[in-house]
């Protein structure tokens, strides 16, 4: 198996997909999860102000309790689906076991936490992970992809029913083996991170020097010719333009492309499939 800096591996999602989901149901069964009613019930503080760029979220321990700081710089108010998901990764912080007794222990100081989704911290990782579980639960999601053909307009379903980001959609769409995906997000001409299902057939991208998105794609074109899109839509590429391939027969295999694009960021986040 590969090993990807920018993900963990199966086991470690199946426990921490189980804890999620145990928690979800013990308290948020039939209705909506809402990580600020759970803060409430573990008796978690909480805080929302301006803090600047220092973190989108952060949990500390102090004098034997705990108490998120979320920061208002990014968003409009408490129930945005980033901030959902902020509150939820400091959660993970608390209901994972050993990150909780690293903070409490006072073997791990507080740190900041971002909502970008490229950190190669295994911590930070696991904590990711949980916020999407616990916000999108496998059962719930399963139910709702069963019997559909994979399509992008699905991530948007859930995203809206679930009040998620995209990318946090993604994520758990991808754990979920309905249908293998891979995620690249990459910034201003370079891959930032990506993770992938299980079974998606090719682990490896066929990067140019400095990990730079490969110019035969939908987002090379993005980046290389004058910021080209093809939005709403998916583009057709084919396994050579993204992956290295070691088997002759695994040239010419089609796959769908669909970008998210940000002028403003130079960002652009991939989404690959086949079939």
């Amino acid at each position: 198996m590969v090993k990807n800096k920018y993900d963990i591996t199966e086991f470690r999602k199946k426990e921490l997909s189980e804890l999620a989901e145990f928690v979800a149901d013990e308290y948020f069964q039939d209705t909506f999860v809402c990580p600020h009613r759970l803060a409430k019930i573990y008796g978690i503080s909480t805080s929302f102000n301006d803090y600047g760029n220092s973190f989108d979220g952060l949990l500390e321990h102090k004098t034997g309790k705990f108490h998120i700081y979320l920061n208002s710089n990014k968003v409009k108010h408490i129930y945005e689906p980033r901030l959902r998901f902020t509150l939820a990764h400091e959660l993970g912080h608390y209901l994972i076991d050993e990150h909780r007794n690293a903070l409490r222990l006072g073997l791990s100081p507080s740190h900041p936490s971002f909502t970008n989704f490229s950190s190669d911290n295994e911590v930070e990782l696991e904590a990711d992970f949980f916020a999407s579980s616990l916000l999108i639960p496998k059962s719930r999601l399963l139910k709702d992809v069963y019997r559909r053909k994979f399509s992008f307009t699905i991530i948007e379903e859930i995203a809206a029913k679930y009040q998620t980001s995209i990318t946090a959609t993604l994520i758990k769409f991808a754990s979920i083996g309905n249908h293998p995906i891979m995620i690249i997000c990459s910034v201003d001409k370079k891959i930032k991170w990506f993770k992938y299902s299980a079974d998606f057939p090719f682990k490896y991208i066929d990067a140019l020097p400095d990990f730079k998105v490969p110019k035969n794609t939908s987002a090379g074109r993005f980046f290389y010719e004058n910021g080209e899109k093809c939005e709403g839509e998916a583009d057709l590429v084919y396994a050579e333009d993204w992956f290295k391939l070691y088997k002759e027969e695994d040239y010419g295999r089609h796959f769908n492309e669909y970008c998210i694009y940000s002028d403003k960021n130079k960002f652009v986040l991939s989404v690959i499939w086949e079939g």
